[in-house]
């Protein structure tokens, strides 16, 4: 019986060594870490005892009895936590995943229609800022075009929208559901009057900025302003879009800070936990799930998991890409055609536009 135990215990330690080794349970989690070692610590003495309780082996419940329903006890009671959290953790990861995933298929097929051109709002020497106006009657009133059709301004979520205004993706598919703050985007939560009629594929983006800015949880690769144009041609392992950069403000969190990141590459000497710090704040900073050009979506536990080790959410350089990188601004463009360079919307927009920025690391 007690060999039963020890063993029950032993495949508990395995369990949670593999659940971390899988990024399953967060790296930073003390309380499983405290589990496993105190688990650790049982198996040795159910062992002592019961081989005590050989020496000493009398009539009724012996004392390694005893010790056998404590330690079923405490099993259960220490991986009940444990079974919620990776419960909790793949549910959000996997839901998130899934909607980036039917981003990545509408994207696709908006391609096809578009000369292998992936989304983009406006026109094509509009820049990245907010729209003229979200409910507009035409595309000239949206996005703020000059009579001959050129200029204007347009948002990241601007681009995402089309695929609801002229594809049908529901609004739902943008939220992830470990981005706190952020919420479905309904014209029936709106106080605003709105025109007869006016439905979703009426607007050109998730209402105004303040609204839109907590209606999509995702990231993407900035094609304002910039001479890399973002087509199917690119390097297939191009990052197209990921959970919410993490050196911008969300509904959820201030800004990370840049001083505690550094990756934990052999050129850069970083440790796991200053590498984390890089990482989408959606997932408690375990990693963000990332859409790549060829359609495929992962859950990457580090931020650099672009072309050639590329930092999807910050600034590279023109020789390429870079792990590192520079801590990108509103202002900032992709250095390279190598260089993914993903934002989020703001809140609100600042005046400045867009130029090369400073170079990374």
């Amino acid at each position: 019986m007690v060999d039963g135990a020890v063993g029950c215990v032993s495949r508990t330690i395995f369990l949670l060594s593999q659940a971390y080794g899988s990024g399953i349970i967060p790296e930073h989690e003390d309380w499983t870490k405290l589990a496993t070692s105190r688990l650790s610590n049982m198996r040795r003495l159910l062992w002592r005892e019961y081989k005590m309780a050989e020496q000493h082996n009398s009539q009724g419940f012996t004392r390694a009895d005893v010790l056998v329903a404590g330690a079923a006890c405490l099993v259960l009671v220490l991986l009940a936590p444990v079974v919620q959290a990776m419960t909790e953790a793949l549910y959000i990861r996997t839901v998130c995943g899934n909607n980036l995933s039917q981003i990545g298929r509408m994207m696709l097929i908006y391609t096809s229609d578009y000369d292998g051109a992936l989304p983009r709002a406006g026109g094509p020497t509009s820049l990245y800022g907010a729209l003229g106006n979200w409910t507009a009657p035409t595309r000239h009133g949206a996005y703020g075009f000059s009579a001959d059709g050129s200029g204007g301004k347009a948002t990241i979520n601007s681009c995402f929208y089309l695929l609801v205004k002229y594809y049908g993706l529901p609004t739902k598919v943008f939220v992830c559901p470990g981005d706190k703050g952020t919420s479905e985007f309904k014209l029936s939560d709106m106080s605003a009057v709105f025109p007869s009629g006016f439905d979703l594929v009426d607007a050109w983006n998730f209402g105004p900025e303040s609204i839109s800015y907590k209606s999509c949880s995702f990231s993407y690769h900035l094609p304002f302003g910039s001479a890399y144009v973002l087509t199917t041609s690119r390097d297939p392992n191009l990052a197209v879009a990921a959970d919410r950069n993490p050196w911008f403000k969300s509904p959820a969190s201030d800004p990370a800070t840049w001083a505690e990141f550094k990756p934990d590459l052999p050129k850069y000497g970083g440790l796991a936990e200053q590498a984390r710090a890089g990482n989408a704040i959606s997932h408690q900073r375990d990693g963000q799930n990332v859409l790549f050009l060829d359609g495929r979506v992962m859950f990457e536990m580090r931020s650099y998991c672009g072309v050639e080790q590329d930092n999807i959410y910050t600034i590279g350089t023109t020789n390429g890409g870079a792990s590192w990188g520079t801590m990108p601004a509103l202002c900032s463009i992709p250095m390279s055609e190598e260089d993914s360079l993903l934002f989020h919307d703001p809140k609100a927009f600042s005046e400045s536009t867009p130029t090369r920025g400073g170079m990374g690391r």
